[in-house]
């Protein structure tokens, strides 16, 4: 009688060969597969929490550039306010000190402009070889004209030759032809730009062009003069539209003449002051935060410890006490030496700032610390560039002697740590996935031969057991 072949079994044997190959490759592939899974899980973890801390710590340096900025000042002791910003802007320095100031202004400072006589052809006319001199406030500025040179091709000369010193040239056509209009940054009285060397490009920039003008008239369509303007009724003038300190401790810029008097007011910045100290605990707490957060175990539902993304590593510790350091040196100010002064604490429990704004009133208006925030914020060696310091060995490394060699940023080394590290896991994983795919196939070659095997013993014993069958059915029919 023939075996039975059960569905998903050796044919031969009836036994599940599948389920037995599996399981002996799933027992010798435990081992390593758990290690390497166990290693993959913790690398990305890893890999994650440097990524968040590269992060952070961008966002807190770019905080700090923006906070230290001396262009549009973050810590100033007094903020200046104009009445009138479409006719002058302000801005007040550590310097500056309260009050109000009338300014008016009649004239605006202005630069030199001239243009030459019309070229008939455009821009492409020939214009005569030789050395033009473009003359402003004492100072020569000579360009050779090659043969075959064109308008536009002198035009282009002077701007590749002079821009960087504030000369600028361009074409303007009119009804007559085109002509090279030469303009100049530098403002003030006495700084009217002439042309001379070429008798088609000659300009006299201290006389105005003739209106309407001919094909033949050139000169000034601009003369440079100064700013005319008073502070309180007292009669100024200057050679730019930008006045560093006529008002101690003010920058002014014009920008309108004849709006009338602007009230330029000067006072205590304590809104503008807190805002930027604020600016400053919440960039701090938020990387003080995320060290803890990377660093510190939680407990699941069941009560079990899971582990953080960089528990057990020293960097994001190492860091944190970095960038600690900083906020407990002395400034360098008289009266403010310390954050404490000004209500900022260090919270002992978290690790992060505390910021007391009772405190900071205090000390801005009872003891009139306000002068010297800046100076302790963004002054010489301040607390900014300090705590940049301590950052940068993380985030942009060491500079060796005289800008040669040094060393990389330690955070950028400990990523590329990692990435080895990955790239040794996947590794791994793809030589245990080629073993236990050679013992698959080996494991399951063997139990195929032996199911064979078995099949064929099985029909041996089949028939042999119906050869005596047979014979015992002859016997009794006999």
């Amino acid at each position: 009688m023939a075996s039975p072949i059960l569905p998903g079994l050796g044919l031969g044997s009836g036994l599940d060969t599948g389920a037995i190959v599996k399981a002996l490759v799933d027992s010798d592939k435990a081992a390593k597969q758990g290690q390497i899974d166990r290693a993959t899980k913790i690398n990305t973890s890893n890999i994650s929490g440097i990524g968040t801390l590269k992060s952070l710590l961008a966002t807190f340096q770019s905080t700090l550039k923006a906070l230290g900025s001396t262009t549009t000042p973050q810590f100033t002791g007094v903020a200046a306010t104009s009445a009138n910003t479409s006719a002058l802007t302000v801005t007040a320095g550590n310097s500056a000190v309260s009050g109000t100031y009338t300014v008016n202004v009649t004239q605006l400072a202005t630069s030199s402009k001239v243009a030459t006589a019309a070229f008939a052809g455009g821009a492409s006319s020939a214009v005569a070889t030789g050395t033009l001199t473009i003359s402003q406030g004492g100072t020569n500025y000579a360009l050779d004209i090659p043969a075959d040179s064109t308008l536009q091709s002198v035009r282009d000369a002077i701007n590749s030759k002079y821009s960087s010193s504030g000369l600028t040239a361009n074409i303007v056509t009119d009804s007559f032809g085109s002509r090279l209009v030469v303009g100049s940054t530098k403002t003030g009285a006495g700084n009217d730009i002439s042309l001379s060397g070429i008798a088609s490009l000659a300009a006299d920039g201290s006389v105005p062009m003739v209106s309407p003008p001919t094909a033949n008239s050139s000169g000034s369509l601009g003369l440079a003069q100064d700013a005319k303007f008073t502070v309180d009724g007292l009669e100024m003038s200057s050679p730019t539209n930008k006045l560093d300190n006529v008002v101690s401790g003010l920058s002014m810029t014009l920008l309108v003449e004849d709006t009338g008097p602007t009230i330029v007011t000067v006072a205590t910045n304590a809104d503008g002051l807190k805002a930027s100290i604020q600016k400053f605990v919440d960039a701090y707490n938020a990387v003080a935060k995320a060290v803890t957060s990377l660093t510190k175990p939680t407990t699941d539902a069941e009560g079990n410890s899971v582990p953080a993304a960089l528990t057990g590593d020293s960097l994001p510790r190492s860091l944190l006490a970095a960038i600690r350091a900083p906020l407990s040196e002395a400034g360098a100010g008289d009266k403010l030496t310390v954050l404490s002064q000004l209500g900022i604490t260090t919270n002992q429990t978290t690790g992060a700032l505390d910021f007391d704004s009772g405190k900071f009133t205090t000390a801005l208006n009872d003891k009139q610390l306000g002068g010297e925030i800046q100076t302790l914020f963004v002054g010489e060696n301040g607390l900014l560039e300090r705590m940049d310091k301590a950052i940068k060995p993380y985030t942009e490394g060491k500079t060796g002697a005289g800008g040669i060699g040094g060393s990389e940023a330690i955070l950028t080394t400990r990523s590329k740590n990692l990435d080895i590290i990955k790239t040794k896991l996947f590794e791994d994983q793809q030589a245990l996935d080629r073993r236990i795919e050679t013992l698959t196939a080996v494991l399951t070659k063997k139990y195929n031969d032996m199911d064979t095997l078995v099949g064929r013993l099985k029909a041996t014993a089949s028939n042999i057991t119906s050869m005596f069958e047979a014979m015992t059915a002859q016997q009794k029919n006999s």
